[in-house]
């Protein structure tokens, strides 16, 4: 993944590059002699032109929907924490106890571990563990009154909202685009870029400017698509926020 002085860098480089190849072709092809095929070459690039705006529309659209479901998902994991932590105090003291103790270490293993893990494409295990764990712990629980059996229900359920959504998280991770539509999205936007580049323009310095806006529009979208495609990578990752205030709420008073 790219930082954001590298996706400066890559997009500058991208622009670089068009305005490079419009130069090509004003020297081999000059644009009076282009300007004769303006009507063919305007109806190709609105057809491409639209063509593209929806492939890229609808691929910015997919990861930043992703995108929000990472934080969501991350989100309610930490509050199926929080819940779990505090129904502890409903089971018999010394389980309740040692679930306090496995529900701050979960929460102290994803801030100061799993989380720059993932952000280094790793996939993380320690809370795996953990959360074991806490399933050996309230299955040996046996309620000896109506309130410790109703927390060791609820305290069930928590504990599998929290390994579903840590499953999730794990797969979210690890999700990226297939490479069969960066190829679409790559050759698109060269393509389209050329086909702009070859338009027979009466004034040089506009054309120059319309290329280049053109080239820096379609590579800030792909960088942003290459940013939010990995929620947990990059210069634009889900912040561990919820987790960081999930360890302050478990905080014994």
């Amino acid at each position: 993944m790219l930082d954001t002085v590298q996706n400066i860098a890559l997009i500058i480089v991208s622009v670089a590059c068009s305005l490079l190849f419009m130069a090509a072709v004003n020297h081999y092809w000059a644009a009076e002699k282009r300007r004769v095929h303006n009507d063919l070459i305007g109806w190709q690039l609105s057809v491409l032109g639209t063509t593209y705006a929806v492939i890229l529309g609808f691929m910015l659209y997919t990861v930043w929907t992703d995108f929000g479901s990472a934080e969501l998902n991350a989100d309610a994991e930490a509050n199926s924490l929080v819940n779990l932590y505090r129904l502890a105090d409903g089971l018999e003291p010394a389980l309740g106890a040692k679930l306090k103790v496995l529900t701050r270490a979960y929460g102290d293993a994803v801030v100061d571990h799993e989380w720059g893990e993932m952000a280094v494409n790793t996939l993380p295990a320690e809370t795996r563990g953990i959360a074991e764990q806490m399933w050996k712990t309230l299955t040996s629980a046996k309620g000896a009154s109506p309130t410790e059996i109703t927390a060791e229900d609820h305290a069930l359920d928590q504990l599998s909202n929290l390994a579903a959504y840590r499953r999730i998280r794990l797969v979210e991770s690890a999700a990226r685009i297939p490479g069969v539509l960066w190829f679409v999205l790559l050759v698109g936007g060269a393509v389209t870029i050329a086909s702009t580049c070859l338009f027979g323009a009466a004034n040089g310095v506009l054309h120059v400017v319309q290329v280049a806006a053109f080239s820096l529009l379609i590579s800030l979208v792909l960088a942003a698509i290459a940013d939010i495609n990995r929620p947990f990578q990059g210069s634009v990752h889900v912040s561990d926020y919820a987790f960081r205030r999930a360890q302050v709420d478990m905080k014994e008073p």
